[in-house]
C-alpha cells in the first residue's frame, strides 16, 4: 500500500532513525514485539520547509533526505498561483455553505482583499479565513467586516460610527457561532475568529456581565 505521512520536516532526529531503517530494510517491529515483520509499501510525504536547509543546519539526516527524494514534486506556494485564489475560495465557501445553510456571495471587494494578500499560511490558512467568514456572513454576503483584521483595509478597521448595541449584538452572534460549530472547544472557536483565547474569554466575560447587568 501506501503511506503518507505530512510535515515529515517536523519529525523528531530520533524518529527519523528509524523510518530510514525500515525504508532500508524494509522491515518493522511491533511495539512490545521482537519479531521482525517484512512490510511492503510506497511512501509520500510532504513538508512546507526548505529539507535541503534543514540537512545544513543539522535538523534532518541526510542520509533520510536523499532517502526520500526520489522523485520530488514543488507545489508553488499560494501567492506564486494567485489565478487560483477564486477558484479555492468558490470551492470552501460551497463547503462550509452547505455546513451552515448558507449561500453566502462574497462581495467584489473582499476577493480583491483576498487576491492581493501573500498567505504565508497558503491553502489551509485561505480555508479558515473562508470558514470564519461564511459563519459570520449575515444576509447571506461575506463583506469586509468578516475577514480578520489582519486581512482589512486600514479603513475598515479604524473606529466605526456604528451603534455600540450594533457591535455587541454582532460580536455575541460571531462567538455562540463559533462556539458552536466548535462544539464548545474555545480554543478552536477562537482559532476560527481570528482572535486569541485570552481575548475570546475577555469577550465571554464581557458578554455575560451585560447579561447581568
Amino acid at each position: 500500500g501506501v503511506v503518507f505521512l505530512d510535515e515529515i520536516g517536523e519529525m523528531e532526529l530520533s524518529l527519523q532513525g528509524k523510518l530510514l531503517r525500515v525504508l532500508q530494510e524494509r522491515e518493522i517491529e511491533r511495539l512490545g514485539s521482537n519479531r521482525r515483520i517484512k512490510v511492503d509499501f510506497r511512501l509520500v510525504s510532504s513538508t512546507n520547509r526548505d529539507l535541503r536547509k534543514e540537512v545544513q543546519e543539522g535538523r534532518f539526516r541526510e542520509d533520510l533526505f536523499y532517502r526520500l527524494n526520489v522523485i520530488e514534486i514543488r507545489m508553488p506556494s499560494l501567492r506564486e498561483r494567485r489565478e487560483d485564489i477564486p477558484l479555492l475560495v468558490a470551492d470552501f465557501t460551497h463547503e462550509f455553505g452547505i455546513r451552515e445553510k448558507k449561500s453566502p456571495a462574497m462581495t467584489p471587494e473582499v476577493m480583491r482583499v483576498l487576491q492581493r494578500h501573500d498567505w504565508p499560511g497558503n491553502v489551509r490558512q485561505l480555508r479558515n479565513v473562508i470558514e470564519r467568514a461564511v459563519v459570520l456572513a449575515r444576509d447571506n454576503r461575506i463583506t469586509l467586516r468578516e475577514l480578520p483584521e489582519e486581512l482589512r483595509p486600514a479603513s475598515e478597521t479604524a473606529p466605526s460610527a456604528e451603534p455600540a448595541g450594533t457591535i455587541r449584538e454582532l460580536e455575541v452572534l460571531a462567538i455562540r457561532d463559533a462556539l458552536r460549530n466548535c462544539h464548545g472547544n474555545k480554543s478552536k472557536a477562537a482559532k476560527l475568529l481570528g482572535i486569541s483565547r485570552k481575548k475570546l474569554y475577555k469577550m465571554i466575560r464581557d458578554q455575560e456581565e451585560m447579561c447581568i447587568s
